[in-house]
């Protein structure tokens, strides 16, 4: 039930016919992962906690810096040296005190993702390596729990929703992270952030995108990106999809897969 700070704080969902009151009630009892309070964590936290989401966890073992501070708008010059965890909480409870926070201020491992990410209903994944990607990716194919997963270059992101667990309506399985990147690029390919750089207000309108895509799979409305790929480009202001399916050789969900835990990450 919504009590009537709620009704009101909530009135522009609720008016919405694709949401409404039973919509936000979903929204309301749904419980979301967000790994990495980074550039795109920092939107998807404060749209998600915005849109009345009841509980949301964030893991990331990181301290706020201020570099940090030109795009990750969660934190201010004031959290300099704090864990961004901790900070990302604070910022949440500030804008909405009906959303519960679950902190987890460390790495997350093939140890612990299938614990953690068992505990909730979808997760985010804002992360800004490979390796992270591909375990909360393998993670959630086993815990069975739907992904959206977005990934960011200098002027340029892309974002899908992945449902791997699940099979489409001729009984062909969802694809997996890995029909779509069989596996990761060799180490040194792609720079990281801090030696490529990336224009600020990026990462706002991937995690944008990224919490209206949680919103969407929770209430259930609307297109989803499941076996579709969306590609941004800053530079010419180009949105473009690219469709993508179920890979019978993919080492995950395939005819013979190789990989049936997350020891590869180990």
């Amino acid at each position: 039930m919504l009590d009537p700070q709620e009704l009101e704080r909530y009135a522009r969902h609720i008016v919405l016919r694709d949401v409404g009151g039973p919509g936000q009630a979903k929204l309301k009892a749904a419980r979301v992962l967000v790994v990495g309070a980074g550039g795109l964590g920092a939107p998807v936290l404060l749209y998600l906690a915005a849109a009345g989401v009841g509980t949301l966890g964030v893991i990331d073992d990181d301290a706020v810096s201020l570099s940090n501070l030109q795009r990750q708008v969660i934190f201010s010059t004031d959290d300099i040296g704090a864990p961004k965890a901790d900070r990302a909480a604070d910022a949440v409870t500030r804008l909405n005190p009906h959303v519960k926070v679950e902190t987890h201020q460390t790495r997350l491992t093939a140890a612990n993702a299938l614990d953690l990410i068992s505990r909730y209903d979808i997760v985010a994944d804002g992360s800004d390596n490979f390796a992270t990607r591909y375990l909360v990716a393998d993670a959630c194919y086993f815990a069975k729990k739907p992904l959206i997963t977005a990934a960011l270059g200098t002027f340029d992101g892309s974002l899908t929703s992945i449902r791997a667990h699940e099979r489409q309506a001729d009984g062909t399985p969802n694809p997996t992270y890995r029909c779509l990147f069989p596996e990761p690029p060799p180490a040194g390919m792609v720079p990281a952030c801090a030696e490529a750089g990336v224009l600020g207000a990026m990462p706002g309108v991937l995690g944008s995108l990224m919490a209206l895509e949680v919103i969407r799979e929770i209430v259930g409305f609307g297109e989803g990106l499941v076996g579709r790929l969306l590609m941004i480009d800053a530079r010419s202001m180009r949105f473009e999809t690219l469709d993508y399916a179920w890979d019978p050789d993919n080492p995950l969900s395939g005819r013979t897969p190789t990989i049936t835990d997350l020891s590869i990450h180990a």
